[in-house]
């Protein structure tokens, strides 16, 4: 298999819906293809998600890269309705939080190497520091992932749920995690209800996330207004408001904009992850 690649010039594929400006991928596959329509889904028909469908993604998920072999993350599968409708109050009210026929909660889970150093009787100190917080959330984003583009080939949909970090504490409280878990993220699954006005988001252009040897910030930026373009388009097609980089400045001004995720140091420190 070819390299993938943007060309703009000659004859080439269907575009894709990726960018919004009609270029295209020049190899193909069946994988790519369900990659490159990835969308955020967030209204789901009444279909259940059956324990067998959680199983085969929950094994993707396990199959995804982990560093070290810690496997440093649980998942707990939530299908519960009134927890689903606390979970949704506490991850910001959001209606498809509890209308999701299963959330699957992702967790940085160090609590594992906790109990298996506490039964052998010896020490994991490692666990206390930035390094170890890391890997437990880079693997549950890994492992979530590979459980997203598996969903989607069965014909499920699916939307993160960042705001599960909104009140950590009482979430960690909910799911009863144990000291040295923290969930990083939800993820709310389901069959996609086709009536759904939604469609691929354009994502910024690869000249602006794409270096060669080094990274060279002004060429990047060069393209960010065409992009404002392109997502301003579709907002307006899907009844949403603003550009890109207007939504990245306002979500970044600061701690009132951050939905009380400004106080996530302590409280990592607080249930078993300090940081350090």
């Amino acid at each position: 298999m070819g390299i993938v690649g943007i060309n703009s010039d000659a004859p080439r594929p269907p575009s894709t819906p990726r960018y919004g400006d009609g270029s295209s991928v020049t190899v193909s596959s069946e994988v790519l293809a369900l990659q490159l329509a990835h969308r955020s889904v967030r209204r789901f028909t009444d279909e259940d998600v059956s324990e067998e469908h959680v199983r085969a993604l929950v094994a993707a998920a396990q199959s995804a890269p982990t560093s070290s072999n810690l496997q440093a993350w649980s998942v707990v599968a939530v299908r519960d309705p009134a927890r689903k409708a606390r979970l949704a109050a506490l991850a910001g009210g959001q209606a498809f939080v509890e209308a999701a026929p299963v959330l699957l909660v992702w967790v940085a889970d160090l609590s594992r190497a906790r109990r298996l150093a506490a039964r052998t009787g010896v020490t994991v100190d490692a666990t206390d520091y930035l390094e170890s917080t890391l890997i437990g959330f880079v693997d549950a984003a890994l492992a979530a992932q590979n459980a997203v583009v598996a969903a989607e080939s069965l014909g499920l949909g699916s939307t993160y749920v960042g705001a599960i970090r909104n009140h950590p504490r009482e979430v960690a409280a909910e799911l009863a995690l144990p000291y040295g878990a923290v969930a990083a993220f939800g993820l709310a699954l389901g069959v996609p209800d086709a009536s759904e006005d939604a469609g691929v988001k354009p994502r910024l252009p690869q000249g602006a996330v794409l270096h060669h040897e080094q990274y060279d910030a002004a060429a990047a930026d060069a393209h960010l207004p065409a992009y404002d373009g392109h997502l301003g388009a579709y907002n307006k097609r899907h009844g949403l408001a603003g550009v890109w980089t207007e939504r990245v400045l306002a979500r970044l001004a600061g701690p009132a904009s951050m939905a009380g995720r400004h106080t996530l140091r302590q409280t990592l420190a607080d249930l078993g992850l300090p940081s350090r």
